[in-house]
């Protein structure tokens, strides 16, 4: 093992004693009361079979296994619409079993991809939480002797897997969609939006490129959050080996679907190889799950996500730790943002089998991790194909079909991962540098502050931000409007970066996985709305980012900086509006971005 993921791992297992022991005894009491159903009154066991209709003879035997389906199924989201068949699936391979599976409760699951700029983005990361309770009510029945969860976008695996933890004593098992097949390639979609955000195209050419691009069931093909989210199911043994990016509908998709059912049965407590989820979820998962972040350039989102899905388990992560393993994680891939190839691409040309397995050669990876699969990370090296109906594994790539999109750990893109952490008189706060180039890494620039993100988009087309500068979008913390994500501003933002401009982003807020080449200082903790020095920003304070010595400062005196009284935000247009009044309180008890922004944990 290499001693940095070695030290970084011993040193999360030692902070995470005492409430990684609290944890696993709660998930051994759970476990130790046996299958729930098995404790239900008659009346309560009538209740729980009544409309299972043909699986109500195996419902009311407790000696019978039953699966709880979790679908995150909507028709809104192009990445879960597949989901509606599912559940048809699931059941027909229980029966096949001898068994059961009853969808045991749905989950919201919005699009960040139709909320983007708009007020529904603010309770997009509040929904993560939502999705873990909502997971929580529907397997609170207390019926179900293992758990499948359907799912794949921003909040929803992580809510699912936060869920999970919860109920720890449980096999849980993850289930994707897969991504839609290649459309309009990314890059140009990312052109076309800049030459709109330049008035150089009409909206009817936008929408024309748009629909181009997101135009089927399936993931956006981007390597943005909800592919990541992908990634680390993988990386953390919560899919079926190369189970990630088949593409729906493919005949591939529905018999790995029908698999996962099979195994989330063969590993009850009823059987030979009992593998809860609490088993999964250790220190060494999540160590695995931060080398493939950087390993394979993915989403910011995952730096806030993480942290809460460790702690649901016991297990205490911080930015630093993921910093430490960016340091000696090589770089790998090259997906967009961080290239022009999409998922579908980096699928063909090895994907995580060939990444999986760079990685355990270069001692990157723990491979003595428990997985749904069975004991050991290696057998993620192994890619599923269809034989005469049946889905086998057969040993995965060890050479890169496109070393333009992927290469082995040998020959990396750079030596360094994707992320790195920002550290100085502004506080904390997380950058991803995979896409961003050299050049651009370092700048030192006056500010130009701003409250919210139409005030910059109209600061830009005014003309008043030709020029080199650290764009400051503060108030946009998780207690200030639900920390919203700020795509909107990448093509403003990125035509600058064109025009030859120094220009980088400062803000509390997130970004979206899909964000790239623009440098973006963000998840800054303290936030503006609970005093952090951010507040104390003004126009034409010079900041300092660098990147590469992972420095995020004000210049000057510092004294006199500290001392400024904050600024305060009017906030009480986010209180209200599409639903945001209902998430008062959500806004008021969440936690800080570095701790995972949660409500829950």
């Amino acid at each position: 093992m290499n001693p940095t993921i070695e030290a970084v791992t011993a040193r999360i297992r030692a902070r995470s004693a005492q409430s990684r022991a609290a944890y696993l005894e709660r998930c051994r009491r759970a476990a130790e009361q046996g299958p729930g159903r098995a404790h239900l009154s008659c009346g309560n066991l009538a209740h729980a079979a009544a409309a299972a209709g043909e699986d109500k003879p195996r419902v009311i035997k407790p000696d019978i296994p039953v699966i709880g389906i979790v679908t995150a199924y909507n028709d809104m989201l192009s990445a879960h619409q597949p989901f509606e068949r599912f559940p048809a699936v699931i059941k027909r391979a229980a029966h096949e079993a001898g068994a059961a599976a009853l969808v045991a409760g749905g989950v919201p699951a919005m699009c960040d991809g139709v909320t983007q700029g708009r007020p529904g983005m603010e309770l997009s990361l509040f929904s993560r939480d939502v999705i873990a309770m909502a997971s929580a009510v529907a397997l609170s029945h207390d019926c179900f002797d293992a758990a499948m969860f359907l799912g794949v976008c921003d909040k929803i695996v992580p809510g699912m897997v936060i869920a999970a933890a919860a109920f720890g004593h449980l096999p849980a098992v993850f289930a994707p969609a897969g991504p839609m097949p290649s459309g309009l390639p990314n890059e140009e979609k990312a052109r076309i939006r800049r030459l709109f955000a330049a008035g150089e195209i009409d909206r009817d050419a936008l929408l024309r490129a748009e629909m181009a691009s997101y135009h089927g069931p399936g993931t956006c093909t981007f390597y943005g959050t909800a592919n990541t989210n992908q990634m680390l199911m993988e990386f953390m043994g919560l899919h079926l080996p190369g189970a990630s990016f088949v593409n729906p509908g493919d005949p591939l998709r529905d018999a790995l679907t029908a698999e996962a059912a099979r195994r989330a049965l063969a590993i009850t407590a009823r059987g030979e190889e009992f593998t809860p989820a609490c088993e999964i979820l250790d220190e060494r998962a999540f160590v695995n799950a931060m080398v493939g972040l950087n390993a394979t350039g993915g989403s910011t989102n995952l730096a806030i996500h993480l942290v809460a899905m460790a702690r649901a388990a016991g297990v205490q992560i911080d930015w630093a730790d993921m910093a430490e393993i960016s340091a000696v994680t090589p770089l790998l891939a090259r997906v967009y943002p961080n290239g022009l190839a999409d998922v579908n691409h980096f699928h063909a040309a090895g994907g995580l089998a060939l990444v999986i397995g760079e990685l355990l050669e270069a001692g990157l990876l723990h491979e003595d991790v428990k997985t749904i699969a069975g004991p050991g990370l290696r057998r993620y090296t192994f890619e599923p194909k269809l034989r005469d109906g049946a889905v086998v594994w057969q040993e995965g790539p060890t050479q890169s079909g496109a070393e333009g999109i992927l290469r082995p750990a040998s020959a990396p893109f750079q030596p360094s991962g994707g992320l790195k952490l920002l550290e100085g008189n502004l506080g904390r706060s997380v950058i991803k540098i995979s896409a961003v180039n050299p050049e651009h890494r370092v700048i030192e620039a006056p500010v130009r502050v701003f409250h919210d993100q139409e005030s910059v988009k109209a600061a830009f087309k005014a003309g008043e931000l030709d020029r080199d500068v650290v764009v400051v979008v503060r108030f946009q913390g998780p207690r200030a409007n639900g920390m919203p994500e700020l795509h909107a501003l990448t093509p403003a933002l990125s035509i600058l970066l064109e025009r030859g401009h120094r220009v980088a982003l400062v803000t509390d807020g997130r970004m979206s996985g899909a964000s790239g080449k623009v440098p973006a200082a963000i998840h800054l903790s303290p936030e503006a709305a609970a005093g952090g020095p951010i507040a104390r920003l003004r126009d034409g304070d010079v900041v300092r980012l660098d990147a590469e010595a992972g420095v995020l400062k004000v210049l000057g005196d510092e004294a006199r900086f500290l001392t400024r009284p904050p600024a305060e935000a009017d906030l009480s247009a986010n209180a209200a509006g599409t639903g945001r009044e209902l998430f008062a309180a959500f806004r008021a008890a969440v936690g800080p971005a570095e701790t995972g922004a949660a409500v829950v944990i």
